[in-house]
């Protein structure tokens, strides 16, 4: 099942526990717009190349449009779709007044020099800038893109319509970047993770963590659990995995990965194949890579008690039914990665009141924000009687419904 049609599916299971009617539920899913471009720019050897620039906004009724923009040979509408949709249950779930959005390039980011890549922004940005804005749709970082890619649209953009550093998030702290943005999934995925397991009487301290994929979201997550006494066994990424049962030093790795770009080759644990991490023996599994890799192959093999998605959609729904009978509890991507929005959240206000935060006020409102948010998706689970994922999409769905009808939209 691709990303949009398990999207779509768990849209209507909660919508169905929540009782919203036909219409609604259309008005809901329905993206508000879909944009598709032609950007054609000159490479460096000065042949002309194209690529299909996408943006899909999907829901404005709870405020502006947010969700980041990819660069990938793999990006098309279906996946773009599923993505801007999760957004706007995301931010809803997250208690931030955003709407959902994603965007993208279909290009190999590896196969372009930096011009060319500062080029390609800037043609997007160009064909984008009078549907994107501060309380319109505010772009961020994801796949293939990063800070640089920011500032890129941030100046094209200010070239159309003034200084704008609210327009995009996720840029260099030089430009009206924040504070604690670079640590912020990894962080909120360790704030989602202690609130879940005190639920259970347990914490991060002595648990054995596994976790698929040392980019951002991982190497942060990683880094964060272990100084708080998580035992990390097993981290794999796309040079290879390794194993420690005693526990990875986080830190040396860290260092290693820096220097070699990736973890293959660490001498502190023992390679293996990369596939087996998510079987691997731990208490707690971090899938933060790629979707769709939890699915009914291996999620009978699957040996965690408990599974953090720090990825989007890593789990397949048949294999969320397979893990649900095993005992197996997910924390879903919607609430467990939401701190990397939510702090974004917090840079477009420090943007906007032209006055910025210390990183420790900005941590300790991402722990508020994840606390609480873990709070709501509970109380709709017994509400609905249901698992944490039906949880969070009937907490993020219903707070969208009820801004639709409040507005006027809903009939």
């Amino acid at each position: 099942m691709n990303a949009l049609a398990a999207t779509n599916r768990n849209f209507k299971l909660a919508s169905r526990l929540l009782g919203l009617d036909s219409k609604l539920e259309k008005s809901l899913l329905i993206p508000f717009r879909e944009i598709k471009v032609e950007c054609t720019i000159p490479k460096d050897d000065g042949a002309l190349a194209s690529f299909v620039g996408f943006r899909v906004q999907h829901d404005n009724a709870r405020g502006p449009m947010k969700g980041g923009i990819r660069y990938h040979p793999e990006v098309e509408p279906d996946e773009v779709n599923a993505l801007a949709q999760l957004m706007t249950w995301k931010t809803a779930v997250a208690k931030i007044p955003y709407g959902g959005a994603k965007g993208g390039i279909g290009c190999d980011p590896s196969q372009l020099s930096i011009s060319e890549l500062e080029r390609l922004t800037r043609v997007f940005t160009q064909k984008i800038h009078d549907l994107i804005g501060i309380h319109t749709d505010v772009p961020a970082p994801d796949m293939g893109t990063g800070p640089q890619t920011m500032a890129w649209i941030l100046d094209e953009y200010s070239k159309f319509h003034g200084h704008s550093p609210a327009v995009v998030t996720g840029k260099p702290i030089d430009l009206g970047g924040s504070l604690g943005r670079d640590a912020a999934t990894g962080r909120g995925v360790l704030f989602a993770t202690e609130a879940l397991l005190n639920e259970h009487g347990k914490s991060i301290s002595g648990q054995r963590f596994a976790i698929q994929g040392f980019g951002n979201v991982g190497s942060w997550a990683a880094r964060l659990i272990s100084e708080k006494g998580g035992k990390i066994v097993a981290v794999s990424d796309v040079t290879g995995a390794i194993k420690n049962k005693n526990g990875i030093d986080i830190l040396s790795l860290l260092e290693h990965a820096e220097e070699n770009r990736g973890i293959k080759g660490f001498d502190g644990a023992d390679s293996f194949e990369p596939d087996s991490i998510l079987v691997e023996d731990c208490d707690i599994l971090v899938p933060a890579a790629l979707g769709g890799v939890i699915n009914r192959e291996n999620a009978n093999e699957i040996k965690a008690k408990f599974i953090i998605e720090g990825a989007n959609h890593p789990t397949d729904p048949e294999a969320d039914e397979i893990l649900k009978k095993k005992g197996v509890i997910i924390l879903p991507d919607i609430y467990a990665n939401s701190g990397g929005v939510t702090v974004s959240y917090f840079e477009w206000v420090q943007n906007i009141q032209g006055f910025m935060w210390d990183e420790e006020k900005v941590n300790k409102e991402l722990k508020t924000y994840m606390t609480r948010g873990f709070k709501d998706l509970k109380e709709m689970c017994m509400t609905h009687s249901c698992d944490l994922r039906m949880g969070a999409f009937t907490l993020g769905i219903n707070r969208v419904a009820q801004a639709t009808i409040i507005r006027g939209w809903g009939s």
